[in-house]
């Protein structure tokens, strides 16, 4: 039997791996699609009086999901919207601490990954920023917000969850007209592969600011 050249077993060794790294890629990528469907699911599809204890089952998953892929942004990420959808579900103060891990894991994540899915830790953490209460109760900083925002629509200019969040961020603070064109950019977003359930619940929620900015004007 021959003996296989030095150069011929690194080439070997090296399509190896990177054949490994790509089944663990697909392996993430398919299971972050299942917690964003189970999310949505959740989100426009469970009653509100229902969805404080439906989240923590999708917590629980997204945790396994942090310790197979350590070093992942992603489901960093994904652990963070969960939690803050979850604590808007729960509201009041108990939910002020779920929103702080949000944040802290957010700012994990952007140490692996800044720019993983699409910009969504910016969009994640201008979101909180605007939403959860400022001191002494919580952490909420419109300046934080519209910096984190702006920085989202850098990286997706044309994503329909960077306009939608970025359109309420100007809405509440007042600035109609500029939120109006920013939400029928989202409301034209191109359509997102393999969720659906998302792109209407989104569009429904950008319609329903958008008529309230119509009362208002």
């Amino acid at each position: 039997m021959k003996r296989i050249s030095q150069s011929l077993w690194i080439l070997l060794v090296g399509l190896c791996a990177a054949t490994a790294a790509a089944a663990q890629d697909d392996g993430l990528a398919n299971a972050i699609l299942e917690i964003q469907h189970q999310w949505e699911h959740i989100h426009y599809q469970v009653p509100e009086d229902r969805q404080d204890t439906a989240f923590p089952k999708l917590e629980d998953s997204v945790d396994a999901l942090i310790k197979r892929y350590p070093g992942h942004a992603e489901p960093l990420v994904w652990k963070a919207i969960v939690l803050s959808t979850h604590a808007g579900a729960k509201g009041g103060l108990s939910a002020l601490s779920m929103v702080r891990q949000a944040r802290d894991l957010l700012e994990q994540a952007e140490k692996i990954d800044p720019d993983t899915l699409n910009g969504s830790i910016y969009t994640t953490l201008g979101s909180l920023y605007y939403q959860v209460p400022g001191w002494p109760l919580g952490y909420g900083d419109d300046k934080k917000a519209a910096t984190f925002l702006k920085k989202a629509l850098q990286i997706n200019p044309n994503g329909i969850d960077a306009n939608y969040f970025y359109g309420d961020f100007l809405y509440r603070k007042g600035q109609y007209s500029e939120a109006l064109s920013v939400l029928e950019k989202a409301m034209h977003a191109p359509a997102r592969p393999n969720r659906p359930l998302a792109d209407e619940g989104r569009r429904k929620e950008i319609q329903a600011v958008i008529a309230k900015i119509k009362d208002k004007t």
